[in-house]
């Protein structure tokens, strides 16, 4: 999910925002009828390569992004990068909804950069007619990746790569390696914020869900791509079945139990193979970072490195962050 768009219908008065948003889905279920889903519109992709500044929030690289169309995160997409003997997998970054590479990734990218990994990040699934990236289909979304890996792979003479994904990137990567034959290219799957079961919305999905044709309606006012990770769509359960996992790939989650948006919480671990799930809070309970705050917190950085590579890299420093960090910035950026 994420994306700063979805901030306010989100958390801002999340009863209210709900129920509102439910009466629209109402409504587009009264006016468009019972139809069935309309064919996916084609998206397009773009490789960043001119490198933005490194950022230390995410409404700061939301705020550039903003101003900046097409920035890359520091140190990502230099395809002379030669992979190391301690990195030999490239690292691949997905970013969430209605968001960019550079606004997800500016401080992640930098920091696997910064410990010797060829870093490299797309954006992906333009939806015709939006005006930021994760908004199409996720299928072909997740085509879109596959397809940046191949060049990766050719560039770097990489074998195999890492993928990580935050919110929505977490499940276009891992539908390519489920659904698409990417387990055959990639050791380690690492999910910021999944939603591998989708959330509610506080209630919205479940809602929705109830109402015919709300759910394929909902894209006339929501992205395809968010409806997709609502709690029991069809992408979700094409994903996860018959297993959430495939052979050959090693799985980990990074989840808060404060995640503002996919609710609930426990929707972001994986429940078969072996995979590893996190929660932020169980490592360090004084940390109340959420969804928004994720790819921007030192502790939840240094944890998606360990990840990448456990014998390597230990946990990060365990320091308090206030529940809440970063969604009233999120908030007026993506609203003023």
């Amino acid at each position: 999910m994420a994306g700063a768009a979805i901030v306010g219908a989100a958390i801002v008065g999340a009863a209210i925002v709900g129920a509102a948003i439910v009466g629209a889905l109402c409504a587009l279920a009264l006016v468009a009828g019972p139809a069935g889903a309309q064919p996916a519109e084609i998206s397009t992709d773009f490789i960043p390569v001119t490198p933005g500044p490194v950022a230390h929030t995410h409404a700061e690289a939301a705020e550039y992004a903003d101003h900046h169309r097409g920035a890359a995160p520091a140190d990502t997409n230099d395809f002379t990068c030669v992979p190391s003997a301690e990195h030999p997998r490239p690292v691949i970054l997905a970013h969430g909804t209605d968001s960019n590479s550079y606004s997800d990734f500016a401080a992640l990218a930098p920091l696997l950069a910064e410990s010797g990994w060829c870093v490299f990040a797309l954006n992906y699934g333009l939806a015709a007619g939006d005006e930021e990236y994760g908004t199409g289909d996720i299928r072909v979304s997740a085509v879109q990746l596959g397809e940046f890996v191949d060049t990766v792979r050719a560039s770097t003479g990489a074998e195999e790569v890492d993928l990580a994904g935050y919110s929505q990137g977490a499940t276009v990567a891992r539908y390519y390696i489920n659904e698409l034959g990417g387990a055959d290219v990639v050791d380690r799957w690492v999910g910021i914020a999944s939603p591998s079961y989708g959330g509610t919305f506080y209630g919205l999905g479940a809602a929705a869900a109830l109402l015919p044709g709300a759910l394929d309606t909902a894209q006339a006012s929501f992205s395809e791509a968010l409806v997709q990770q609502l709690e029991g769509s069809a992408l979700l359960a094409e994903v996860n079945n018959p297993t959430d996992t495939v052979p050959g790939v090693r799985y980990t989650t990074i989840g808060s139990s404060v995640d503002e948006v996919i609710q609930p919480s426990g929707n972001v671990a994986l429940r078969s193979g072996d995979a590893v799930n996190h929660i932020i809070q169980d490592l360090c309970p004084q940390n109340r970072t959420g969804h928004f705050n994720m790819v921007y917190d030192p502790f939840t950085l240094a944890l998606v490195r360990h990840s990448l590579d456990p014998d390597r890299y230990g946990l990060g420093e365990c320091v308090p962050v206030a529940l809440g960090t970063e969604i009233p910035e999120m908030i007026v950026q993506s609203n003023f």
